[in-house]
C-alpha cells in the first residue's frame, strides 16, 4: 500500500524562489500522477510573516517546526548567508537526523556543510560559488560540474533550476521512471538533461560575439548544423576573407570555428540520442558528420563515452517503466 511521503521544503530570506518552488512543483505534479504520493510543507518563516525571495515575492511559509518532525526527506533552500545563522544550522542538523534523507538545492550546500551533513562527502552547488563551498568547508568533497550528487542519504545540486532534476532524480528513486517521467513531462523539461548531467553547455559556454556578423553567425549555425560549416563556407557567408575571419571569430568567441562547430555538432547529438530511436547513421548526417564513424570520434573526444553508452545511459528503456511504490 503507498505511504504518503513528507517533505519538508527549508526556505530562508534571500533565497531564489526557484530554489524552493522548482522542487515543490514537481512533488505536486508526481502527486496529480499518483495521488497521495507527497504532502510538501515549506517551511522557515520566523515570525509568521512569510519569507522574502531573492526576487522580492514574499512566500508564505509555516515556522520552523520545533522539534523537527520524522519526516521522509528534507530540502534546504538556502544562500550561503544561512550558513552563519546558528539557529538556522543547528535545526538543519537536528531535521535531518529525523529524515531518511536530506538534499540542498544550489547554495543550501553552504547550510549543509555548515552543519556538518557534508563531511567527508562530495556535493556540488552552483558553479559560481563551488569555489567558495571548497575553500571554507574543506572537510566536503567539491565538484562544479554535475546537475546533481548523491552521496548516500545526501543529495546536493547546481543553480535553482537544477532543482528540479534533483526532484525528479528523487521522484523516480522513490516511484519508478512512469511517475518522474510523467512530471517531467507535464512540466516540459527533460526527464535527464543531455550532457553528462553537466552544469555547462557547449552552447552556453562559448562567449557570445560582440561583433554583431559574428553573433548572427553563431545563432545561424546552431540552426544549420547539416550544411557546410567549413571556415570557407562560413567566411563567405560573413563576407571576409578565411583569414581574417578565422582570426576575428576566435578573438570574439574563444574558440576556432571548427572547435565551436564540432562542439555543438556532438551537443545536437547528445539532444538526438536523448530522444530515441534514431540510428548512429541517421543522427550523424542530421548534425553534419560525414559519417556514423566520425560521429563516434568526436564524441569520445568530447565526452569520453561512446554515443552508444550515452544513448544506454540517458535513454529510458521501453519509454515507460514501473517503479517501487513501497515506503521506505
Amino acid at each position: 500500500m503507498l505511504r504518503t511521503r513528507h517533505v519538508l521544503v527549508l526556505v530562508v530570506d534571500g533565497c531564489h524562489s526557484l530554489t524552493a518552488l522548482g522542487p515543490v512543483e514537481v512533488f505536486h505534479r508526481a502527486s496529480l500522477e499518483l495521488p497521495g504520493a507527497y504532502r510538501v510543507d515549506v517551511v522557515g518563516a520566523p515570525d509568521g510573516d512569510g519569507v522574502l525571495m531573492g526576487n522580492g515575492l514574499r512566500l508564505g511559509t509555516g515556522p520552523l517546526p520545533e522539534p523537527p518532525p520524522q519526516h521522509d526527506t528534507l530540502i534546504v533552500a538556502a544562500g550561503p548567508e544561512a550558513a552563519d545563522d546558528p539557529k538556522i544550522v543547528d535545526w538543519v542538523s537536528r531535521a535531518s537526523l529525523r529524515s531518511r534523507r536530506t538534499a540542498a538545492v544550489c547554495t543550501g550546500a553552504y547550510l549543509l556543510a555548515a552543519a556538518g551533513i557534508l563531511d567527508g562527502r562530495r556535493a556540488t552547488t552552483h558553479w559560481a560559488f563551488a569555489e567558495g563551498l571548497a575553500s571554507r568547508f574543506q572537510r566536503v568533497r567539491v565538484d562544479a560540474d554535475p546537475i546533481f550528487i548523491n552521496d548516500g542519504h545526501v543529495w546536493t545540486s547546481a543553480g535553482s533550476t537544477a532543482g528540479i532534476d534533483l526532484a525528479l532524480a528523487l521522484v523516480e528513486n522513490d516511484l519508478g521512471p512512469r511517475v518522474a517521467l510523467a512530471a517531467a513531462r507535464d512540466l516540459v523539461v527533460f526527464l535527464k538533461r543531455p550532457g553528462g548531467q553537466s552544469q555547462f553547455s557547449n552552447a552556453l559556454a562559448a562567449q557570445q560575439a560582440v561583433r554583431h556578423e559574428v553573433r548572427e553567425l553563431q545563432a545561424w549555425i546552431a540552426g544549420q548544423l547539416d550544411e557546410d560549416l567549413t571556415v570557407p563556407a562560413l567566411a563567405e557567408r560573413v563576407l571576409m576573407s578565411e583569414r581574417s575571419f578565422a582570426r576575428v571569430f576566435q578573438r570574439e568567441v574563444g574558440q576556432t570555428p571548427g572547435a565551436y562547430v564540432e562542439a555543438l555538432r556532438v551537443e545536437r547529438a547528445r539532444d538526438l540520442l536523448e530522444d530515441g530511436a534514431q540510428s548512429l547513421e541517421a543522427i550523424a548526417e542530421a548534425v553534419g558528420f560525414g559519417s556514423a564513424e566520425v560521429l563516434r570520434r568526436a564524441f569520445h573526444q568530447h565526452l569520453g563515452i561512446p554515443p552508444s553508452a550515452y544513448r544506454d545511459r540517458f535513454r529510458l528503456e521501453g519509454g515507460l517503466g514501473g517503479g517501487d511504490r513501497s515506503p521506505p
